[in-house]
């Protein structure tokens, strides 16, 4: 089992930054991939971004150019730099990884765009 644990939250205003982390840690083989989603009110949950241990990355068209995926490899970290923050951000972040094709979830962070 990985377990995931996320840290950051918080509420902000808008046009405001937010930093999110997560560190995994458990019964690592490789993991592969690490990522975002979130569940806002009365929304599914969707991908927000996610990085490979290659470097590559992907985001969802909304948070294009506001928010930045990195990971540290060797400390099973992945973080989410979120600029220019809207309300329509206002979700629950969950940490995602993947290991050996098991999928982890960790268990949210609240983010909350309000003025």
């Amino acid at each position: 089992q990985v377990q995931l644990v996320e840290s950051g939250g918080g509420l902000v205003q808008p046009g405001g930054s937010l930093r999110l982390s997560c560190a995994a840690s458990g019964s690592i083989f490789s993991i592969n991939t690490m990522g975002w989603y979130r569940q806002g009110p009365g929304k599914k949950r969707e991908l927000v971004a996610a990085a490979t241990n290659v470097g590559s990355t992907n985001y969802a068209d909304s948070v294009k150019g506001r928010f930045t995926i990195s990971r540290d490899i060797a400390k099973n970290t992945v973080y989410l730099q979120m600029n220019s923050l809207k309300p329509e951000d206002t979700a629950v972040y969950y940490c995602n990884a993947v290991d050996l094709g098991n999928m982890y979830l960790g268990q949210g962070t609240q983010v909350t765009v309000s003025s």
